[in-house]
């Protein structure tokens, strides 16, 4: 089958689903990536064929003007943070992924992101869809909804919540899908109406991330299936730096960190995670968006700044990591058997860190609007010191070795295609 993936967002909101389609290729499937287009050398380097979308969280960030995370309260400031971005976010998606649907596929694979736009543009072209998400979105009473950073509420407020959740998503996207679909010739219909017409249908989507890490809820229709991780898929060309490799033999282990594409240097932080790694006493290896001085070059005696490693291949070589807690990232910790310190920022972070604190991988959260050095120093602390969190990190990872998330998505299209 001619399987089109269609992703936007940030670099974690991409990768998981080059090692998809890696998978989908050696099973037989001639597979395309639509994503925004500063990922292109990352499909050619997984052999993926590769359609350019808008998109790119990371680039959208970087051009606003007040781009460092906000160290303001969640809640009402960040749910308007989040519609401000998304609005910005959307505004050419939908066309972007009518125009890479063009040259023709038989099936689309849609991201949480892109798959209120592109169930219609899979309408639109008579081919069947599926739903591929890296965040459990549906609303469930098992636990408040993903994006918009509440304790838990009950059963009931969960769900209520998470029907406010979907509302507000929806809203997002409702100006880009009825452009959309009136430029494709669809009948009017919104985003509501199309939900509970895919909820008739039993519209099916996997989500890939492991029922180890997050249970199926009860209360999810059928057709909502958790299968696990979809790994990223490892390039031939990377090979570790030669003062990556030197550091890494100075020293014992040292503790990483980095906050993905969400985190930017500036002096304050810069100084506040080498002197926390300084009173936790710990050498560190920085992901160099993170801490000044670049990739390659050592902050200090220890603590060098890095440029991109691939997550499989240096956090197994970690004491602990310090993460902004992003889905990838945090499957990537949780993969490589290793403590945690989640420092979680906005959207779905929150929660991803609120399950790495259930399971007992690492101390509590130390969200970024409360980053202190002696905190985060204490903390660190303790993910390295602390035997149970490296016991129960352990655990969860043999528990994923086990799972094959990629082999369900083959297995649902072997289905489609019979």
């Amino acid at each position: 089958m001619r399987v089109l993936i269609v992703t936007a967002g940030s670099r974690g909101d991409v990768t998981p689903y080059t090692g998809l389609g890696a998978r989908l290729r050696a099973a037989g499937h001639r597979v395309t990536l639509a994503a925004p287009a500063a990922f292109a050398p990352l499909a050619a380097g997984c052999g993926l064929d590769f359609r350019a979308i808008p998109g790119d969280l990371s680039a959208l960030r970087a051009s606003d003007s007040d781009q460092r995370p906000s160290r303001s309260p969640p809640g009402a400031a960040g749910v308007l943070e989040f519609l401000r971005l998304g609005n910005r976010f959307v505004d050419d998606l939908g066309d972007g992924i009518a125009a890479a649907a063009e040259p023709g596929a038989d099936v689309l694979l849609l991201s949480s992101t892109t798959a209120p736009l592109g169930y219609s543009v899979a309408q639109a072209h008579g081919v069947p869809s599926l739903g591929v998400f890296l965040q459990p979105l549906y609303p469930t009473g098992a636990f408040p909804p993903t994006l918009l950073n509440v304790p838990s509420l009950g059963r009931w407020g969960n769900r209520t919540a998470g029907r406010l959740g979907h509302a507000l998503a929806r809203r997002v996207y409702a100006d880009a899908s009825r452009r959309l679909r009136a430029r494709l010739g669809l009948p009017p219909a919104g985003l509501g109406g199309l939900d509970r017409r895919a909820a008739t249908e039993g519209w099916p989507v996997k989500h890939g991330f492991s029922p180890a890490v997050v249970p199926r809820p009860a209360d999810w229709r059928p057709g909502l299936d958790v299968v696990g991780y979809w790994w990223p898929a490892g390039s031939d060309d990377w090979r570790p730096p030669a003062e990556l490799l030197d550091f890494l033999a100075a020293g014992p282990p040292p503790v990483y960190v980095g906050f993905g594409s969400m985190g930017h240097a500036s002096d304050q932080l810069d100084a506040l995670v080498t002197g926390s790694l300084r009173r936790a006493g710990v050498r560190g290896i920085v992901q160099a968006d993170a801490v000044g001085p670049g990739p390659g070059r050592p902050v200090s005696a220890d603590v060098l700044a890095i440029g991109e490693a691939p997550h499989d291949w240096l956090f197994p070589r970690m004491a602990a990591l310090v993460h902004h807690a992003g889905c990838g990232t945090t499957a990537a910790g949780l993969r490589a058997g290793v403590p945690a310190v989640p420092v979680p920022m906005l959207a779905d972070q929150p929660f991803w860190a609120g399950r790495l604190a259930a399971l007992g991988t690492g101390p509590d959260a130390v969200p970024f609007r409360r980053l202190t050095e002696e905190g985060l120093a204490t903390a660190i602390r303790a993910a390295v010191t602390e035997p149970a969190f490296a016991r129960r990190a352990r655990a969860v990872a043999d528990r994923l070795a086990d799972e094959d998330g990629a082999g369900a998505v083959v297995a649902a299209l072997d289905r489609l295609a019979g």
